[in-house]
This record gives C-alpha cells, structure tokens and sequence, in this order.
C-alpha cells in the first residue's frame, strides 16, 4: 500500500451503518491507512480500553479499567454522528475526558448539515466534521494530524520507559550501597571503653577476689578442729 505495516497511521472507523463502515474503510486504506471498523461507540471505548461502568447505576459512567483489546495505537478516530446508544458526540466527550486518549484525534462524519451540530462538536474538541459522503481528498487532510500524535505518542514511550539494563544496574547498586552501610553499622556497634575505666575495673575485682580468698580461709581454719598429737591409722 506504499507504507511498511509497522508505519501505517491506524484509524479506528465508528459507524452504525454497514454500508458506510466499507466506504470509509476503502477509502482510508487507499489513503495507506491501517483501518479497525466497529459499530458503535460501546465497543469503539473498549478497543481504545474504556468500558461502560456495568455496576453503575448511570449507563454512561465509563469506567478506566483495562480490558482485553487489540494493543495497537491508534492515531485517528473517525465516527459517525447519529448512531442509537451512544452517539459520535458522546464518544468525543468520552475521548477528550480520559487523560490517556485525550490526544488522539477525533473526527465527525453525519449525513445532516447542521451548523449547529459541527459548531458543537468543534467546540468540544473534534479536529473536523465531515458531511457524508466523505471524500478521499477529506482524509487526505488528516494526515499531518495522525502524524502529530504518532510522533507524540512515540516520544513518551522513550521518556517513561527506562532501560530494563539502567534499572537492573540501578537496583543492583542501591542493594549493595544497602548491605556495606548495614555492615559498616553492625562493625562500629560495640564501643571502646575508656582504658582508666578497665585499669579500675580490673583493680576492684582484684581486691574483691583477695579479700574473698582471705575470708574462706580464716573461715575454713575456724571450722576445722584441733587435735594436736593424735594420729589416726587405719
């Protein structure tokens, strides 16, 4: 299609209507787009990993948690206007509200030509809105749009993903800056004592052994009768 798979601008195609979900799928592809089609705004929050609060009592409290979709980035959303449940309006106010999609540019095809309608939705945040049936020459326009987010999206993946190897030699040096300081702490634990202090210390266990060996000997020799003269055989 004239672009590497791995450099195609991928655009996620919202309409409820089978025969237009073709049409600008054929058109996006000779415009060598990568295109993903849904029929509604529900599964469009999904594939980009929103999705309707379920639990929720408000049908249409969106919920940030992930599900399982196709990990691909996507550097366009093109919808339809009118479509039952969620209408293309609401899934713009959906996009520009999540901090993670809020970038990504959101176009608005209806068949209506209502200024009011397009004022609105511009006001909101959509990039253009299109009156069906949209012309190859109309996406050729959004282009230089999808290439601006494909170059945003590529340089926060360099800033926030670190190295696995910077982190792993990261890591390794705090653990063992970690154990020499615990080391060095357990080593320098026991204090020197003051030499006077030992020389004392030691002179007053001296003395107090002295004087406990004299005790036990005069109490020994005061215990121990005297026989003088008598000798015992056996």
């Amino acid at each position: 299609m004239g672009m590497a798979a791995e450099s195609q601008f991928h655009v996620l195609a919202v309409d409820d209507s089978l025969f237009d979900r073709k049409l600008i799928e054929r058109l996006l592809q000779k415009s060598s787009c990568q295109v993903t089609t849904v029929d509604s705004g529900s599964k469009a929050l999904e594939f980009l990993g929103l999705r309707q609060g379920i639990e929720s009592n408000d049908p249409n409290a969106l919920s940030t948690a992930p599900v399982n979709h196709q990990e691909v980035e996507v550097n366009l959303i093109i919808t339809d206007y009118c479509m039952p449940g969620m209408t293309g309006f609401d899934l713009l106010k959906k996009v520009k509200e999540s901090s993670a999609l809020k970038n990504i540019p959101v176009v608005i095809m209806s068949s209506e030509n209502v200024p009011a309608r397009i004022s609105r939705c511009l006001e909101e945040g959509a990039l253009e809105f299109f009156v069906k049936p949209v012309r190859l020459a109309d996406l050729n326009k959004l282009k230089p749009h999808m290439m601006k987010t494909k170059l945003r999206s590529q340089k926060m993946e360099e800033i926030e993903k670190p190295s696995k190897d910077e982190n792993g030699s990261v890591v390794a040096a705090v653990v063992s800056e970690i154990k020499d300081s615990t080391k060095t702490e357990i080593e320098i634990l026991p204090l020197q004592q003051d030499p006077l202090l030992v020389q004392q210390g030691e002179q007053m266990l001296s003395t107090n052994n002295k004087r406990k060996s004299m005790e036990e000997g005069i109490s020994t020799d005061r215990a121990r009768p005297r026989f003088d003269g008598i000798t015992t055989a056996v």
